[in-house]
Order: C-alpha cells, then structure tokens, then sequence
C-alpha cells in the first residue's frame, strides 16, 4: 500500500474536513451513567440501515444511501463508503468521484479504507477471499489471497486494515481468529477469540473490527460474544469489558473506535431501538450513549469531534 507504510496509521496526522461543516454547539444524542459525561457531544459518521453524518446537536447533517458496512470520512471531506457490492467515495454534495464494483465471482464485498498513498484497500467475501489494493481509476493493483477456513461468504471475514508495517490486520469471523498477513498472503501472527477465559467456542466471540493499538495491542469486538477485548501481542487479555459491564447494552457489537483519549466507543448492529452506540472509558464506565434513530442497527462508525474539536489522527476504527 503506502509508499511509506509507517505513515498509514499514525496518530499525528489531523483531519480538517472543513466542508462538512460537523462542529457546531450542541447537546448530548444519548445518556451516561456519570454526570460529567452528560457535557460530551460528538459528530459522527452512522453506517448500516441507515448511512449519515449527524451533529453534536443530534441533527442529520448528511445523509446518503443505506446499507452500507464500512467507510471513512476523508481529510478532504469527502465519504468513503462500502456496500455489499461495491465501494464509492462521494462529495458532500453527493457527487461519486471513485467507485469500485465487486467482482462477480465473489459474493459481497465487507470493507474499506483508503490508504496513504492514495490506493484504497478493499476486500472481497466468496468463492475468493482477498484484499484488493485498487488505484484512483478502480484497477487492482495488488491482491492477498486470505484463508477464513469457511466457504460462508458472509461469515468470512470483516474489518481489514493495513497496519503499520505494511501487513494486513484480517478478524475471521468463524474461525475465532485475528490473523494478520503479509502482503504476499503468508500468515505471520494469530490471536486467537475461543479463550477459555472468554468463554471459549460456545460463546460465539467472533471478532469482527480489530484495531492494532500504538502499544501493539489489538482491540476486537466479538460480535455474538458481546464483548470487546484487548488482546496483548502473545494474545493474552489485557482489557475486557462484557455485557455485565454495560448492563446488557451490548447488542451483536460490530464497529469500534480507540479514541486518542483513550476511550472505546462500540456500536450494537442488533440495536434496532434504543440505545446502539456506548462509548466506555478505561474503568469500563459509561461515559456516552447514543440512542439517534439514524445509528439504530449500526454496522460501523467514526467518531469525528468532541465538543466541537475534531478527533485527532488517523481513526482507529
């Protein structure tokens, strides 16, 4: 991907999507269990059912079509957006200026992220499983064949990035692992979701998003398991927050974000009312909710400010 692999996940690059206009007075779209955390207000991109950017005021500033799994709003302002089967970076005024269509071998395409030198990594669910790096006019470029020990398209895989030394960071979701590739498609570390700690296989800990965080831990959010963990590099649990923690709130938890303040906010796709989207601090305390009826059925999501500052570096999500 990057022609400087190290750039592609730092934290000290800021967004300035000034054409989205997303900072604005407002107040909280939620609840929290602590009163200081009723003064937190974010913006942020909703994808799933529904796709749209909504304010700190709770108002729908964007809104295009639903259904979409993944994506991003760029540094210049624009959305990039996938769905089943194909991926689209689009205008604020609704202009599409990159598409990617799936091939039509494959099945469903499940993710997205543009990278730093401009490609954009997909990946493609089927009879195929791979990542796709694909140039500004939708060629690919360079292709990683992937091993999700299942023929379930669906179920193959979900949140792939690149991480910063170039590998690619691959949750497969029923073979209980997060493996990360190299470029040339070899397995080169594996953590593993069936702990017996997590409840092993029964407990359906699929993981979904993993984040490598700065530290070289990996967050993942294990879908049917309701449960987010953080796993250290030898795959030992550093952090774990179940539904006992947020009082049954988790819902089929599918996106999350690290936020550069150190907070996990983790999205319920099961979540068709309510509340859908819990943001927790490090004591595992409820410091934000969101219960916008435009986030219900969440599939994933990217916090942009907080209390009209913008979320600083590259989103880990």
């Amino acid at each position: 991907m990057p022609a400087d692999p190290m750039k592609s996940v730092t934290r000290t690059r800021t967004f300035s999507s000034t054409a989205w206009v997303l900072v604005l007075a407002a107040v909280s779209t939620g609840r929290a269990d602590d009163k200081a955390a009723s003064s937190i207000r974010h913006s942020y991109l909703v994808m799933g059912a529904k796709t749209a950017i909504i304010g700190e005021d709770g108002n729908a500033r964007w809104e295009y079509r639903g259904g979409t799994r993944d994506g991003f709003v760029l540094p210049n302002g624009n959305a990039l957006l996938a769905w089943s089967d194909r991926v689209e970076e689009v205008t604020p005024a609704k202009q599409v200026v990159f598409s990617y269509t799936r091939n039509p071998e494959n099945s469903e395409i499940g993710t997205v992220q543009r990278l730093y030198n401009g490609n954009t990594l997909v990946t493609e669910l089927g009879k195929r499983p791979r990542l796709l790096e694909v140039d500004g006019r939708g060629a690919i470029v360079h292709e990683t064949t992937l091993q999700p020990e299942t023929d379930n398209a669906h179920m193959q895989t979900r949140m792939a990035r690149q991480l910063k030394n170039g590998n690619y960071l691959v949750p497969h979701l029923l073979a209980f692992a997060v493996k990360e590739y190299t470029p040339d498609g070899k397995i080169v570390a594996t953590l593993r979701t069936d702990l017996a700690e997590l409840g092993g296989r029964p407990a359906e800990n699929w993981p979904f998003t993993a984040i490598r965080l700065d530290n070289g831990n990996t967050l993942v959010s294990l879908t049917h398991g309701n449960k987010v963990a953080e796993f250290t590099q030898s795959g030992a649990i550093a952090w774990k927050v179940t539904n006992d923690d947020v009082g049954g709130l988790f819902k089929d938890p599918c996106g999350s974000q690290r936020l550069a303040n150190g907070n996990t906010v983790v999205g319920s796709h099961a979540a068709n009312q309510g509340i859908s989207m819990v943001e927790l601090n490090r004591d595992r305390k409820i410091v934000w909710t969101s219960d916008h009826p435009l986030a219900a059925g969440v599939h994933h999501f990217q916090i942009l400010t907080t209390n009209g500052r913008q979320e600083s570096g590259v989103p880990m999500k």
